[in-house]
């Protein structure tokens, strides 16, 4: 019987308060999230993690029991999805593997224990629907990293994205609607929608990172999904960005311009994080408790925040049907096996891939 070994990638945050702090300097550590040479890199990851787990993060992390849910919602979305995908194996079997980038579980020990399980071919599949540099690449070069010191070598498909996945908009459509007629039954008409996804710096942007257009993408796809089944002709929408850290510019709006602007026009919002995948600090702290507080403040007639999509029937069918459709591939390929981004971004994923390949050639 063939064993395939599905590899889900995450972030991964701290399991405990001691833990707040190298969690947060093998994040800044990484070259994709500061490119600063590596001695500098180095004192600027160990002075960020310092401060911010005595400030901000610390902060935040107290309010989750001074830790992070995002493992554990993990595994239960890898749970749902093995379930599925062994329902109708005949000659094959699936082993759902999580993988987090700057806390445990990490490569090197998934790689050992997909060593261990004797896996015939592994399918990766990250739980970012929009990709980035920041995010999957960097867990796509760890684990490169991680194989070839092992010299770990079998048959793999990698999935780079899938940011206008029908299965993942269908369940965000349907968590924003029953806020929606939520807000409507509690007297609001016509309430805004905002998509919230985790900001980045311009110039990460700028260099031919496809992430906020792919986030675009997929903030069009739910509206688009939310309005016709709410059928509603002017669904009022926007995107807008979350949890800034520094002082480079950003992309934009803010969470808190978005805020604002409802607040002047006297809109009542409901927040959705539509670049996330499971419920961890940047929701149940940043949108259901800081930003509420600030909505408040601003004085908005509603607030309201759409849960993510979880291990929702529908998504988790559709992972697993982006998982079947790699078996027979052995390459990095968005959702179709085609490319998704336009030629200007220069650091898509699968373009990336080819020239690596073609470097390696020459």
């Amino acid at each position: 019987m063939k064993k395939i070994a599905v590899v889900l990638y995450n972030l991964g945050g701290p399991d405990s308060k001691g833990s707040i702090k190298p969690f947060l300097k093998n994040f800044f550590m990484d070259k994709n999230i500061i490119g600063a040479p590596l001695p500098i890199r180095f004192l600027l990851a160990n002075y960020i993690s310092w401060k911010r787990s005595r400030r901000e993060a610390g902060d935040s992390y107290r309010e989750l029991g001074d830790k992070s849910p995002l493992l554990e919602n993990t595994r239960l979305q890898a749970t749902a999805l093995e379930e599925v995908l062994n329902k109708n194996g005949k000659d094959q079997i699936f082993k759902t593997f999580v993988c987090m980038r700057y806390w445990h579980p990490m490569a090197p020990q998934i790689v050992q224990d997909i060593k261990d399980w004797n896996a015939d071919q592994i399918i990766q599949l990250p739980l970012y629907p929009q990709f980035s540099t920041t995010t999957t690449w960097s867990s796509f070069e760890d684990w490169n990293k991680a194989t070839g010191s092992s010299g770990y070598n079998i048959p793999t498909s990698t999935i780079c994205c899938y940011p206008e996945n029908e299965g993942f908009a269908q369940i965000s459509a349907a968590n924003i609607a029953s806020d929606y007629k939520k807000a409507l039954a509690d007297g609001h008409d016509s309430p805004r929608v905002l998509f919230s996804a985790h900001g980045l710096p311009e110039k990460i942007i700028n260099s031919g990172d496809p992430y906020q257009y792919q986030c675009e993408q997929t903030a069009k796809k739910i509206a688009d999904k939310l309005a016709a089944d709410l059928d509603i002709d002017n669904l009022d929408w926007q995107i807008c960005y979350q949890s800034r850290v520094g002082p480079l510019k950003w992309i934009g709006p803010s969470v808190e311009e978005a805020l604002q602007k409802a607040a002047s026009d006297n809109k009542p919002v409901i927040i959705y994080p539509h670049a996330f995948t499971q419920e961890h600090v940047e929701t149940l702290v940043e949108l259901d408790i800081e930003y509420r507080h600030l909505a408040d403040q601003l004085g908005l007639p509603g607030y309201y925040r759409a849960q993510t999509v979880g291990t929702g029937p529908a998504f988790i069918t559709a992972l697993a049907r982006l998982v079947n459709d790699h078996l027979d591939k052995v390459e990095i390929s968005a959702e179709g096996h085609k490319c998704l981004c336009p030629e200007n971004f220069t650091r898509c994923c699968m373009r990336k891939s080819e020239d690596i390949k073609m470097k390696k050639a020459a």
